[in-house]
């Protein structure tokens, strides 16, 4: 990771114009959990591959990564993130797309840096290009959730899925590809961080409503005031009495309202349904499901405890 922190912090030394690069800098030097650049020295790491080769594609996919959160942010019109201004809170919408589009492309000029064989980096380029797909499906996924009226939990895993966890799967099977695993075992690494994406996902639903403003770093109730329908959402809907869920649909059918009295009214009946502790069972379950795909990988009883305690680490985080 330290040599990645170093990396972000010279990329864009030089580079012009600066309206461009200044805020990829920003936003690549706030730092982060860093979870992709993890997953992809932790997918070399199981399967025997050289870590001075994972350095490129780690680099990459924390760079699409937050190229995804330059757009959110603006899709979203969120003001905070990592506990500073978004991107086009701090210059303008238009400067933040276009950092946004050249953070894209720099991610797959890393890529092809990465010393492997031709075959294995058509691979990556193919990996990389295909998370990058179903991001955009799953975040229009999300876009169109907000005006549809009869979405279901299920149709909700499949968007998470698209919008989040196919990037931890990719930063998996990243590392995987250049370990030269085997087919099986590139599926199975892959399950298994789509089961670790989808308890990612569930884990911030939680957060935006029962986090730590402060160790969070972005405003609490966002996912509410911008009508999200989120698992807790959809579970509540799904739990709620017939004045429970007239009030839901009410709240979640307008904009025009006090953010504050919002936030307390809706997480009032999570409450009432026990919401926060349903989810927190559902995560479970995806760890559970995670840990299967690990058991099925062929390799070392020591490798397979590093993925499990990343499992569990991940579905314990506070932040």
């Amino acid at each position: 990771m330290q040599h990645i922190e170093q990396y972000f912090k010279s990329l864009t030394e030089s580079r012009t114009p600066h309206n461009l690069y200044e805020p990829i800098e920003y936003i690549l030097n706030q730092g982060g959990k860093r979870i992709r650049p993890q997953l992809v020295q932790l997918g070399t790491t199981v399967f025997g591959g050289d870590l001075s080769a994972a350095i490129n594609p780690a680099a990459a996919f924390e760079m699409l990564h937050n190229f995804t959160l330059i757009h959110d942010d603006i899709m979203d019109n969120a003001s905070m993130r990592r506990g500073q201004e978004t991107v086009f809170k701090k210059w303008n919408t238009n400067i933040a797309i276009l950092s946004g589009d050249a953070l894209a492309n720099m991610a797959m000029l890393e890529l092809l840096k990465t010393p492997v064989s031709h075959d294995v980096l058509i691979e990556l380029i193919e990996l990389l290009g295909q998370t990058s797909l179903e991001i955009c499906e799953g975040q229009q996924l999300d876009l169109d959730f907000e005006t549809n009226t009869h979405v279901t939990i299920n149709q909700y895993i499949g968007m998470i899925r698209k919008k989040t966890a196919v990037l931890l799967a990719g930063c998996l099977k990243a590392g995987a590809l250049i370990s030269d695993a085997s087919p099986a075992n590139l599926e199975n690494i892959y399950q298994y961080g789509i089961n670790l994406g989808i308890t990612f996902q569930l884990k911030d639903d939680l957060f935006d409503v029962y986090a730590n403003e402060q160790m969070f770093g972005k405003q609490l109730g966002g996912d509410i005031r911008s009508n999200k329908k989120t698992y807790l959402y959809l579970l509540a809907l799904e739990k709620a009495n017939d004045n429970q869920k007239e009030e839901l649909i009410r709240w979640f059918s307008s904009s025009d309202q006090d953010d504050t009295l919002k936030f307390n009214a809706v997480k009032t009946i999570f409450d009432q349904l026990n919401i926060l502790q349903h989810t927190e069972a559902v995560i479970e379950q995806y760890i559970s499901k995670a840990t299967e795909c690990v058991n099925n990988l062929t390799v070392e009883a020591d490798k397979k405890e590093l993925l499990i305690h990343f499992a569990n680490e991940l579905a314990k985080r506070n932040k």
